[in-house]
């Protein structure tokens, strides 16, 4: 099977990161820095904050994955590629791509803007239990908080906080509603949630996600549907790796959508399934042209077809769009897809030689009663509420869709296995991913005890303030530890403490705070297409 694979794989590690951040090589920590990830970590807190795991290496393994299995693919239908690039500065760009789109957008009547007055969650119980809860709609909120007798303007307006707090990154949530909380026991507040219907998901501990079964899985897993085979594929058209395949989605949030736009990205023709008058989250300011720049940063491109799920001709459009398609992708509700007779078995009887991949919550972790698997309650169950903060910060889980982005990549890149996969029999194929195994892969390290449970830094190693802004470091020098050096750098401004820490050979790096900065930085914009705003370019180049 000569030529299958790509002769070279590279990842470009000194070129963005290098000329952006006045450093010579890159690394996770100035990368988190330049690129805004400490930014929206940290927004709701109204400082940049480290992120304490590897969020970027690890999402740069799967997209150079990715790109290593599209060239495979490209080479088995008759385009060899020679070469696969993966620049990490655009990997993390897409990590932040909504975000970044909202700080690019001009929508002069909705200008983007963090309202820090209030507190994030999690809550925390009289008894000392932190929590978060979830709920996809207002009613069971309303009836919640008014049972604890918050007033009614207050839980209005911590709804709207809390409905658009992974969009925003920021939850600014009443205090009132904080200390509703902390006047009840952990049972208490269980009993009173589950008569509101509002879902309650404990901070685990590290040492509780350790008792977990199935730890050290893989991200994704590839089973066959059918026996059925079906015919030969048409040779490759030219062009990227994907193209002449037709992936149909219906997604929601961020997890399905995005891996729908990384295949897209790679080449294929992606149709989107929508409700009847359209996704409610194009509506969701800033605005771009008319539709919400959040939902184009991982939507633009695509066809959109609309249908009334619940009705038999909306399922039928489905069927419809998936005969002729290479795959089909869904982050529904567990149990959704086979009440609406479209589960992988009933789409197989339709095209025998589909990939049916379903992007999930929890995989098969939990089973029935399980809170719903979004991203802040996946957060909390998977102990990152520890692996993110150092041990003199209380446990939290990020309000930046961390494990959202990570499983859209970890979705792309099974479905790309299975694609692989499926050209060598021409079955069908069914791919398993979820939010939890995403962040299995984030926690990998620290599951396998290789580093501790709580990130330790040094004096530099989280964002430290100057007189104008905010600088981090990778490393120092042994012995740099100095207690006063916090203190004096404050009185300086970012550039002259830059300079000093660079003359004491310390790598400093300016932290990022405002992403709209990125459309301008001159080491950045080729990796950005600006239409209304700025939206993330693919990662990868393929060479002959």
């Amino acid at each position: 099977m000569a030529g299958r694979f790509p002769t070279t794989l590279s990842v470009d590690t000194n070129q963005h990161a290098g000329a952006t951040a006045g450093i010579g090589a890159f690394d996770e920590v100035s990368a988190q820095a330049t690129y805004g990830l400490m930014a929206v970590h940290g927004r709701a807190a109204g400082r940049p904050r480290r992120i304490g795991v590897d969020y970027l290496t690890a999402a740069t393994r799967i997209v150079a994955a990715q790109g290593t299995l599209a060239a495979e693919l490209s080479g088995l239908r008759g385009q060899p590629v020679g070469q696969v690039r993966v620049d990490p500065a655009s990997v993390a760009l897409l990590t932040v791509s909504q975000y970044l789109a909202a700080a690019t957008a001009a929508d002069p009547e909705h200008p983007e803007r963090y309202e820090q007055r209030g507190t994030p969650p999690p809550f925390c119980t009289i008894d000392g239990i932190r929590v978060e809860l979830e709920t996809l709609d207002p009613e069971p909120w309303w009836t919640l908080w008014t049972g604890l007798q918050v007033p009614a303007r207050l839980v209005d307006s911590g709804w709207h906080a809390f409905v658009t707090r992974s969009a925003t990154a920021v939850a600014p949530l009443p205090p009132e509603l904080h200390e509703a909380v902390a006047a009840l026991t952990y049972a208490e507040l269980v009993g009173a949630a589950r008569a509101a219907g509002v879902a309650v998901q404990p901070v685990r501990s590290h040492a509780q996600r350790l008792t977990d079964p199935g730890l050290g899985g893989g991200a994704w897993s590839v089973s066959v549907t059918t026996d059925a085979v079906r015919p030969a594929a048409a040779a490759h058209p030219g062009g990227l790796p994907l193209a002449g395949l037709t992936v149909v989605e219906a997604g929601r949030r961020v997890q399905g959508p995005l891996a729908a736009h990384l295949l897209g990205l790679l080449g294929a023709r992606v149709i989107r399934v929508e409700p009847d008058g359209g996704d409610p989250s194009r509506g969701m300011p800033p605005m771009v042209g008319g539709c919400s720049a959040r939902f184009l940063a991982v939507n633009r491109g695509k066809r959109v077809v609309t249908a009334r799920l619940r009705t038999r001709a909306g399922q039928d459009t489905v069927r419809e769009l998936v005969a002729g398609a290479d795959v089909f992708l869904h982050n529904w509700a567990p149990g959704r897809a086979a009440a609406l007779g479209l589960d992988s078995t009933d789409l197989a009887k339709v095209n025998p030689g589909l990939v049916y991949a379903y992007a999930s919550g929890w995989g098969d972790a939990r089973g029935p009663g399980a809170p719903p698997g979004t991203d802040s309650t996946v957060q909390a169950y998977a102990g990152l509420g520890e692996h993110l903060r150092p041990a003199d910060e209380p446990p939290a889980g990020s309000l930046m869709t961390l494990l959202d982005v990570l499983g859209g990549l970890v979705s792309a890149e099974g479905v790309l296995a299975a694609l692989v996969a499926r050209h060598a029999d021409g079955r069908g194929r069914r791919v398993d991913s979820s939010l939890l195994s995403a962040a299995g892969v984030l926690q990998h390290s620290r599951l396998s005890g290789r580093e501790p449970a709580r990130p330790a830094w040094g004096p530099l190693g989280a964002p430290v303030a100057t007189r104008d802004g905010w600088v981090v470091a990778p490393r120092t020098p042994a012995g740099y530890d100095d207690p006063a050096l916090p203190v004096a750098l404050a009185q300086v401004s970012t550039d002259e403490a830059l300079r000093a820490l660079h003359a004491d050979g310390v790598p400093a790096v300016r932290v990022r705070t405002d992403l709209a900065e990125l459309a301008t930085d001159p080491a950045v914009r080729p990796l950005l297409d600006i239409d209304g705003c700025a939206f993330v370019r693919a990662p990868w180049r393929f060479l002959p």
